[in-house]
Formats: C-alpha cells, structure tokens, sequence
C-alpha cells in the first residue's frame, strides 16, 4: 500500500472509530438511568445514582451528587462518575436556576464522585476538598484506577477524563458563605477515606453526608478507618439534621435511624472478624460461620460483604498482632 493508500487507511479506522463511539454514546444515553432533580429543603437539591456497579450502560451514574441555590450563585456537592454525568447535572441545575456555579466540595476522591470534576473546573467553578486527598490523587493507584476505569467504563471515561486537583485543600473544618447561605464543611476522616468531608446547612437542616452514610444498601469498606468512621457516624448524630443526603441510596428523613444502619453493620464487621483474627481463625471459617442474616437482604451484600469482611478481618488481624 503506498504512502496515500495508509493515510486513506488510516482516516477510514478513524472515521469507524468515531462512528463506532458516537453509535456507542447515543445507544447509551438511551440506555443510562434517568438523572432529575430532587428537592431537598428550599436551597438544596440532589440527584440519586442507582444502586450497582459502575458500567459503560449506567455512566458509572452509581453515586449521588448534590447543589445548593444561592442568590449569588450555585454551590455543588460532588462531581459524579463521568464528565457526561456532570454535564447532565449541569443540565439538571439549569432546569432550577440561572446562577452560576461556583463551587464544588469534593466529599472524598472515589471515582464514582470525581471522575466530572473538569466538567465543572471548565465553567469556572472553584473546587474545595480535604488536603489528605492529595496523597491519593497524586499516587500510581489513582492514575491505574483512572486507567482501567477509561477500559471498563468507555466512552463516558476515556483519554480525555482526567483527575482534577482542588483549588483549595483544607486542613481544618471550614464555613463557606454563597449568597447569605453558610454551608458548614466538617471534616469527618479517616472514614470511608483519609479526606472525607461533610457539609451541613444549619439554616435548612440539611446534611450532605457523602459516602459515611450508605441508605439501604451495603456500604463500600474497602480499606477504610472503620473505627474513626463509626466514631465520625456518632458526630453526625449530633446534628439536628432533618434531611440528609447519603453517599448512595435516596434520600432519608430518619438521620438517626440510616446513620445507625451504616453504624451497626460496620460495628458487627468489627466484632464478628475481631474476635476471628485474635483467635487465629482462617478468614475462609470464619466467613462462614458469622451469622449476616441481619444485612444479607440489603442490596450489594452479595458484591461486597465478602470483600468487606474480609479486609476488615485484615486490618484487625494487623492490629491484634505482636
């Protein structure tokens, strides 16, 4: 083949692949799960992933995100999955107000929340998270994990989705004031992650948890500070939240009962692998012989119980040894 029979070779693969990906993007857009708005108090809005893992036919839409409405502008908490899933919250905030976005609090830096973030760096936004993050996002693990994610999650994540630093990393609990709103950013780690952050609206009783609160569904230990987070569940009982807004799930008006549903599962976590590690049980055995009938029926506990119980029982068998 001479030199412009590889070039004309070379423009037909591009053109198939770009016809291949546009093909791909419409026949998931129909496919992905509906986003809409959901009101939460007077300011504050949020919208619910659904209740799986992350794949190419939900956008990686598995996480909630949420914003409050200012009349100086429009603060976002969290980012979602994919910067087409940011771009359909930006939709969603448009259909709610003209304002301009202003802000976005990064809760923590777990994919399925920040894989949108230069969606929203792009229209200016100013981007707030806890400085723990930067160990992370700056680490061989983040740029794997972006890796695989622009395989396993294609087209919505691909060569152009990048990690996106903050603009401001916090070393201290921190009051952000939008338009007479006072939205009061709590440092909450190391929970679920180093950096976990929290964001309460005292005048509407709002809390935007992030992934501290899992409603409904097993919650993601991974290798997480289970104590610190069970520690960091107790504070935020102490709020006189009305509404609060979960990680993942809908949205519940019983604080004290969904906060202690994530509480207690990681509290029997601890005791039931404890007790296995210090008595120097096989990890297998004592899977097996813990009784989960009181989580079992929850959704994901068959994903990420084992997973769970399993690094916990690591962890514990770290911390009881010589």
């Amino acid at each position: 083949m001479g030199v412009s029979g590889a070039r004309r070779g070379r423009w037909a693969a591009r053109l198939v692949g770009a016809t291949l990906a546009a093909w791909l993007a419409v026949a998931g857009a129909q496919d992905a799960p509906p986003m809409q708005a959901q009101q939460v108090s007077p300011s504050a809005w949020f919208v619910e992933g659904v209740s799986a893992l992350g794949s190419p036919a939900n956008q990686n839409f598995i996480s909630n995100a949420g914003f409050v409405v200012t009349p100086a502008g429009v603060v976002v908490i969290d980012a979602l999955g994919s910067p087409a899933l940011a771009e359909r919250l930006v939709a969603q905030i448009r259909q709610v107000t003209a304002q301009p976005i202003t802000h976005v609090i990064v809760t923590h830096y777990h994919a399925d929340h920040i894989y949108g973030l230069q969606t929203f760096r792009a229209l200016g936004a100013r981007i707030i998270a806890h400085g723990a993050a930067k160990e992370y996002l700056n680490s061989e693990t983040a740029q794997q994990r972006l890796e695989v994610s622009r395989v396993e999650l294609a087209p919505w994540v691909d060569q152009d989705t990048r990690l996106v630093e903050a603009d401001e990393w916090l070393s201290a609990d921190r009051v952000l004031k939008v338009g007479g709103m006072e939205l009061q950013i709590k440092i909450v780690g190391p929970s679920h992650t180093p950096e976990d952050l929290a964001v309460y609206l005292p005048r509407e009783k709002v809390l935007f948890a992030g992934d501290l609160v899992f409603r409904g569904r097993i919650p993601y230990v991974g290798k997480a500070d289970s104590r610190h987070w069970i520690a960091a569940l107790q504070t935020l009982l102490h709020y006189e939240a009305d509404v609060i807004v979960p990680g993942h799930g809908p949205l519940s008006h019983e604080a004290r009962r969904d906060m202690q549903l994530t509480r207690d599962y990681l509290i029997y976590l601890r005791k039931s692998m404890g007790q296995a590690a210090a008595n120097l049980e096989p990890f297998d055995e004592a899977y097996r012989n813990t009784d989960w009938s009181a989580f079992e029926h929850l959704p994901l506990f068959r994903v990420a119980n084992r997973m769970n119980a399993y690094n916990t029982y690591l962890l514990l068998e770290q911390q009881s040894g010589p």
